[in-house]
């Protein structure tokens, strides 16, 4: 029986348990300490710990995952998305070390992952592309020099990496500098490289993908497409297949062009390849996703493919189950459900999930990785869970929607509902004028959100290891610290302070402070920036709550607490 290690958390991990008990396989789970009680580790025919409660001690330690793969017995290694599941040196160290890697190959991932490669190869096979450079920027002044060529709007972004990080969209010549340090930084936070590229950006633009499957002979089928224009900050928020209001002619470009780019390099397993749709009808090759996306249920519901299934298949070696894309059946929704406060600039929302009433009925689908009496954790992603709903048409599907979000009800951390519930009601996303783009939720939606209640911070659950024996046997046995102490209870936040001075400015969410916006010493306007945190995977501005001198309080990269104390304002 085939062993499957899942190199991933929350419900991405879920998913992968889901499809190896369908196929027959075993599923090995792996967890930081603040998992260890997650919903996929339950789930799991067997779970690891890896030892640490860090992204970069855990998920993104390439050491700490072949260990629990080879302790496990495991024959092949899933990623899921996002931490590692786009790391050629970790699909080499997957097969290195005799294990099947279900994904594409290395020289696919360093190909397509590049994104500046990437270009090039879209150039070679003529996809279209919006005009930008095949080459690292040295330095801000080279994005300077091409705006001054090409014009502005700009983008700056990592040439590695996804997901929305280390992508910045520059307006004023004024503003390449801080863009081009801010994307740069954020690219080595979530991917260990910095390097970024500038491309001319088009201007409220829609975002459709092409969902394909590749036998790694050259092969390569198209699955469906998908339209991924509900974005905020760059990140995905609705998504729904198959994307509406294109003309066959545009379908068509779009499904060759991602059928050329992924046989150049004789892709394997599941990819997305992605466009930018201008609403002149130009259209722009973005990038290749070398992975399952987040969004990929819309179009399962839609073509009756069980994408991991296909990934399974292909990676074992018995090929794709078909030949030619399918024949979409009626139309798919899917709604992020993150743990983020859309009144409040969709600020990170860690907590636990005091109660959960999940939708059901004909057409709707939860796929998730928490339950009732979880914890969000403010280490990770804020995606809680994701409600798809499926129907025989678009209006049908929102219909289906409407009733299902309206079942739905997470008591604990705010979430994005509110936010899908008006959308809903949007008529230039609910009618057939589809008048939304990447940016219609910052520019037009966002001042009609209200500010949801805080919720109470995650109890630190940091587990301390002590060697026990076992029937003659010594091993490490992980409690958490306060049992071990006997505090019990939650910990103290290390940061927070009393709430009756004034002066102080406080961290709106958990997060990790990587720039001083302000010097020590600095005075500031109310509203000035001051500071800025990288929370849940997203960096968030800290602004001036009054005028006065900057006195700085916490250092940098420091983590702070929900309301811990940056600095004071006096």
């Amino acid at each position: 029986m085939t062993t499957v290690l899942i190199a991933n958390r929350g419900e991405i991990a879920v998913r992968v348990i889901r499809a190896c008990a369908e196929a027959g396989y075993t599923s090995v789970a792996v967890y930081a300490d603040q998992d260890a009680d997650a919903l996929h580790v339950r789930l799991a025919d067997e779970a690891l710990g890896l030892g640490g409660d860090t992204a970069a001690s855990t998920y993104l330690s390439i050491d700490a995952l072949i260990d629990a793969a080879r302790r496990s017995g495991a024959d092949a290694v899933h990623p899921g998305y996002g931490f590692l599941s786009e790391s050629a040196e970790f699909a080499r160290a997957v097969e290195a070390a005799g294990l099947v890697w279900i994904g594409p190959s290395p020289d696919s991932i360093d190909a397509l992952g590049d994104k500046m490669t990437a270009r090039r190869i879209a150039q070679r096979v003529g996809a279209p592309l919006a005009a930008g450079t095949d080459q690292p920027l040295a330095g801000p002044a080279e994005a300077v020099a091409f705006a001054e060529q090409h014009g502005l709007p700009i983008a700056i972004k990592a040439a590695f990496g996804g997901g929305g990080r280390g992508l910045k969209v520059v307006r004023e010549l004024s503003e390449v500098t801080d863009a081009f340090d801010a994307a740069t930084r954020e690219a080595i936070a979530a991917f260990g490289r910095g390097e970024c590229f500038v491309e001319r950006f088009l201007e409220s633009p829609r975002h459709i993908e092409v969902q394909v499957l590749g036998d790694g002979r050259g092969g390569v089928v198209v699955v469906g497409d998908r339209d991924c224009s509900m974005q905020r900050r760059n990140q995905k928020l609705i998504e729904e297949a198959p994307a509406p209001g294109l003309s066959s002619d545009q379908r068509t470009r779009f499904h060759d062009a991602a059928r050329a780019i992924c046989a150049e390099v004789q892709y394997r397993g599941a990819g997305t390849v992605e466009f930018l749709l201008a609403a002149d009808g130009t259209i722009s090759f973005l990038e290749v996703n070398t992975r399952l996306q987040v969004e990929h249920p819309v179009t399962e519901e839609v073509t009756g493919t069980d994408l991991v299934r296909e990934q399974f298949r292909i990676a074992f070696g018995e090929g794709i189950s078909f030949a030619e894309t399918p024949v979409p059946a009626g139309h798919a929704f899917e709604f992020r459900i993150n743990a983020e406060d859309p009144g409040r600039g969709f600020l990170p929302s860690p907590g636990r999930v005091a109660s959960l009433r999940v939708p059901g009925g004909p057409g709707v689908r939860w796929d998730s990785g928490i339950e009732a009496g979880d914890a969000v954790q403010p280490a990770f992603d804020s995606m809680i869970a994701k409600l798809i709903v499926h129907a025989e048409s678009r209006d049908g599907a929102l219909v289906r929607a409407r009733r299902a979000l309206r079942e739905l009800a997470v008591e604990g951390p705010a979430t994005v509902i509110p936010f899908d519930r008006l959308v809903l009601d949007d008529d230039a996303f609910a009618t057939d004028t589809f008048a939304v783009h990447t940016q219609w939720i910052e520019s037009t939606l966002l001042p009609r959100l209200e500010p949801q209640l805080r919720p109470a911070p995650v109890a630190d659950v940091a587990l301390q290891r002590v060697p026990v024996e076992i029937d003659g046997r010594r091993v490490m046995l992980g409690l958490p610290i306060g049992l071990l102490s006997g505090l019990g209870g939650p910990a103290d936040a290390e940061g927070a302070a009393s709430a009756s001075d004034p002066t102080e400015l406080r961290s709106p969410a958990p997060g990790t402070l990587v720039r001083w916006l302000a010097d020590d010493g600095a005075r500031v306007a109310e509203g000035d920036a001051v500071a800025v945190l990288d929370a849940m995977k997203m960096e968030t501005t800290v602004v001036a709550h009054r005028a006065g001198v900057v006195s700085h309080r916490a250092e940098l990269s420091s983590t702070i607490a929900p309301d811990g104390v940056l600095a004071v304002i006096d």
